[in-house]
């Protein structure tokens, strides 16, 4: 117990210490939520409205897909996880507890964007903040868990990158964060529900804000638990130890898998 305990306090501590995380985890959410939200609701009065969702939401891609897969996957070049192994550490422990401590980085930075956003955009706060708490939660679980995929599945940091980026500009433009999904044409529509982040703008839209969605929010909360748990699951069964393992592109072929909650919510929603 008290070493998993000392491996939670690195990683939690490590948000801080690593440059690189530091900056995706609080310094690009944050600059980016001042930015975005002092240009957008000037040229726009109408983005104050989705300030707290498209912003929260944002700093969960950063720090899930962006700044989550790269410390893991390096540590596993470095070979430090055949020691881990060595010492009877589960693979669960590995991937989740980066995880958690990212999730509670960026919980921080969301607090801070709910709180200010108001105050400084006259953005409206949520209007249930149960449901609030509910979407943000099932949000973060399943970015988190496409992050830990990432990581399992990459070959390489490149690779990290590559994958993060072919999820997060999408979401950005798609999502529903800068431009409502409303307005997006029908094709490009379709193809955004592909990605967490839609399902979490409109759930939050619908269920904490109260607004008028596009789609059923509901049905987004229930594609976001159902993506997130099945990411953690593929994640943890596809983990290996080493770089070298054996069958590792057929393997991480089955990370694949993880868009099938979304394609369902695409069809069906």
């Amino acid at each position: 117990m008290m070493a998993l305990l000392h491996h939670a306090g690195f990683e939690l501590a490590s948000g801080l210490r690593n440059r690189a995380m530091l900056l995706l985890l609080y310094l690009f959410p944050l600059g980016f939520y001042l930015m975005a939200g002092s240009l957008m609701v000037a040229l726009n009065p109408g983005f104050r409205e989705t300030v707290v969702p498209a912003m929260v939401v944002f700093a969960l891609m950063a720090g899930c897909l962006l700044g989550l897969p790269d410390p893991i996957v390096t540590a596993r070049e470095a070979g430090i996880y055949r020691s881990f192994k060595i010492h009877g550490v589960p693979a669960v422990s590995i991937l989740l507890l980066p995880g958690a401590a990212t999730l509670l980085h960026l919980t921080v930075v969301s607090a801070i964007i709910t709180v200010t956003a108001p105050l400084l955009f006259g953005a409206p706060p949520p209007t249930h903040a149960g449901a609030y708490l509910l979407v943000y939660l099932a949000a973060a679980a399943a970015h988190a868990g496409l992050g830990l995929l990432i990581a399992v599945v990459s070959a390489s940091t490149r690779a990290t990158i590559l994958w993060g980026q072919l999820v997060f500009l999408p979401s950005v433009m798609l999502g529903g964060l800068m431009v409502p999904s409303e307005v997006i044409p029908d094709t490009l529509a379709m193809l955004a529900r592909l990605l967490p982040a839609t399902h979490a703008m409109n759930a939050m839209r619908g269920l904490a804000f109260g607004e008028t969605t596009a789609f059923s929010p509901v049905g987004s909360l229930a594609v976001l638990v159902t993506g997130a748990v099945l990411a953690v699951v593929l994640a943890v069964r596809l983990f290996q130890w080493d770089r070298h393992a054996e069958g590792r592109r057929v393997r991480a072929a089955w990370g694949a898998l993880v868009v099938l909650p979304y394609a369902a919510g695409a069809l069906f929603l």
